[in-house]
């Protein structure tokens, strides 16, 4: 049997042969044992690891962005004795600039100012029982579009609950609202329980909290209704 005749039953029996496993071929076109060349060029482990980085703190940045971190604790330096220093933990605010911008826009709203002006002697509006109804807008967890005059009086006259030992002055919130009548008043306390529900019973607002608050805006116009000023 000649070369022909063995090559053309070799290409028979095994056809795939001559596109899978083909000879590389040399330079000058003739067969050779020699590994053909690669075309394509590898990019250095060190290039491709950088980019994975970029591209993980690309995309960390955007989760960044996107999610805002919960508001660590800081801790500040409060006294100093020889080589021992006490810290002090300082709470952070839990009321967003949303709920300074809808209390100062109820104090635009002609029955709440002409309240504040009702009430000269402050003995339910001051400066900390008004710090108060802010704090209780960042607990009770609504929309700053739900918010109404009608809380503004819920939280003022809840703030009074909790910080004047005195109730008389209390009475003067139902007062200025629906005069010697009685009748709307079983809905404001039903009101009021549903918001003290909604805040989920926390009620009890610390000074610091309140001193906090007034210095979020100190200008604010009703942070000026001290007490103190009018002894």
């Amino acid at each position: 049997m000649d070369a022909s005749e063995i090559s053309s039953q070799s290409g028979e029996q095994c056809p795939q042969l001559s596109t899978t496993m083909a000879s590389p071929v040399m330079d000058d076109g003739i067969p050779g044992l020699s590994e053909p060349r690669v075309e394509a060029t590898l990019q250095p482990p060190s290039s491709i690891q950088k980019r994975k980085r970029d591209e993980s703190s690309d995309s960390e940045d955007d989760l960044a962005e996107l999610f805002e971190p919960d508001p660590q604790p800081v801790w500040s330096v409060e006294t100093l004795c020889g080589l021992r220093m006490r810290l002090k933990r300082r709470r952070v605010s839990t009321v967003r600039p949303e709920h300074h911008k809808v209390f100062t826009k109820l104090l635009e709203d002609p029955v709440v100012k002409k309240f504040l002006t009702w009430d000269k002697m402050l003995r339910v509006s001051d400066k900390y029982l008004l710090s108060m109804v802010i704090a209780y807008f960042s607990r009770a967890g609504l929309f700053s579009w739900q918010y109404r005059p009608i809380h503004f009086f819920l939280a003022l006259y809840l703030a009074n609950d909790m910080e004047e030992d005195n109730q008389a002055p209390k009475q003067d919130i139902f007062y200025f609202l629906y005069g010697k009548s009685y009748a709307q008043r079983p809905m404001f306390h039903k009101l009021r329980f549903q918001f003290i529900r909604s805040m989920g019973w926390k009620i009890w607002v610390s000074r610091e909290e309140c001193e906090e608050i007034q210095a979020y805006n100190p200008d604010l116009w009703v942070w000026a209704r001290d007490r103190t000023n009018l002894t």
